[in-house]
């Protein structure tokens, strides 16, 4: 099968998750050390508060064992509606711990669960994108969510498997589906991929016809929000997720909303003086949210290349932004650059990482039978959240 992008456009209807009414269809994806509180706040804020905005991945060992880093990480804003908390584990009953945990401390309105993470330091311990082959594994995992989770919807974020030999993703969203989860959202990718090549569209549109009973979610490739429509069309997919598109671009859920709403009036792209006072606030939210001005700066520094992509600022003006260590210094750096510039032409393509994955890492026999799971380590349960 080959997708249709000469479609007439779709006519998408309100995503439902769960209780959750999401309009537009559009989901904020979990991103390591990128969609804290700030980051969110300010994709919030582009969209008038329209859309799922899921915080970065929590571990469910620290969650259990209350972590600081990881207590600090499960922070929503007054503001943010629903709060929406993605899990990482692999152990069914620390998984359901900490499940139970955020029911009854009342700590988020929406679980999704990480099946997707390629990075090898998640799939040696057998997580993310490596767990979906193990079947038993995957369907004592969501057995354990959806029995703790009372009246809060749980969501999976996937994969397409770990490669083109070994993919999961029908069998995932089948098992899905008989243990109650409420959407499932699919990566057009394998972990072997990692972020290289080109997203599998066809697959999402083979989900979509596997699992009709529940919505499936379009992730990969979602550079602007025309991508967003032209997915929709040709897989017939309830919605999207977007992750690497949103790098140094928060307004891009606006744009989102306009794409939706008003296709015939779209918002004018941003000259460089609003990237700038965008960068600053950014700043300004991580320093609020860290407790700590300097410290907010100093974690900024990782989003100036993704903000300044495509603007006439040289290397060394990048460096000294990505060098600053308060917002004075960030004030000064932009004084001496040239704020009037338009938004760059070419500056809505591919973000982030984009290279493709080397061979994935994985436990020892892994592979050897997908219904049998004794390869897992002791430690398998990370200490810590964020990726």
């Amino acid at each position: 099968m080959t997708a249709d992008t000469t479609l007439a456009p779709a006519a998408p209807g309100s995503l439902r998750i769960g209780p959750h009414t999401v309009w537009p269809p559009v989901v904020l994806a979990p991103m390591a050390g990128i969609t804290n509180a700030p980051f969110r706040t300010l994709c919030r804020e582009s969209s008038g508060g329209k859309g799922l905005f899921v915080s970065e991945m929590i571990t469910t060992r620290a969650l259990v064992e209350r972590n600081d880093k990881t207590m600090q990480l499960i922070h929503f804003d007054a503001t943010e509606t629903p709060r929406s908390i993605q899990l990482y584990g692999v152990d069914p009953a620390t998984v359901g711990k900490a499940v139970r945990m955020i029911v009854d401390e009342d700590l988020a309105d929406h679980i999704d669960l990480n099946f997707g993470c390629p990075v090898p330091k998640v799939t040696r311990k057998g997580g993310g994108s490596a767990l979906p082959y193990k079947r038993p594994l995957l369907r004592a995992i969501l057995r354990e969510v959806v029995g703790n989770a009372g009246e809060l919807p749980v969501t999976i974020k996937m994969r397409k498997g770990i490669d083109d030999d070994h993919l999961t993703y029908l069998d995932a969203g089948r098992i899905a589906v008989e243990e109650g989860v409420t959407a499932v959202a699919l990566h057009g990718r394998t972990a072997a991929q990692h972020y290289g090549g080109t997203a599998d569209w066809d697959a999402i549109a083979r989900l979509k016809e596997h699992v009709p009973e529940i919505p499936v979610l379009g992730n990969g490739d979602i550079w602007c929000a025309e991508d967003a429509l032209r997915m929709m069309r040709a897989t017939g997919c309830d919605g999207v997720v977007v992750g690497r598109g949103c790098l140094g671009r928060p307004w891009l859920f606006g744009d989102l909303v306009a794409a939706f709403e008003t296709p015939d009036a779209p918002p004018a792209a941003p000259g460089f003086d609003r990237v700038a006072a965008v960068m600053r606030r950014h700043a300004e939210l991580l320093g609020q949210w860290l407790g700590d001005e300097a410290r907010g700066v100093i974690d900024f520094r990782k989003h100036v290349p993704w903000y300044t992509k495509g603007f006439a600022v040289g290397s060394d003006a990048r460096r000294a932004l990505a060098s600053a260590s308060s917002l004075a210094e960030m004030d000064e750096q932009f004084a001496a650059l040239d704020l009037a510039q338009p938004w760059p032409a070419g500056a809505d393509g591919p973000r982030g990482r984009t290279a493709p994955g080397k061979r994935v890492v994985l436990p020892d026999g892994w592979l050897d039978d997908p219904f049998t799971c004794d390869a897992l380590s002791e430690d398998a349960e990370s200490a810590t959240s964020g990726g």
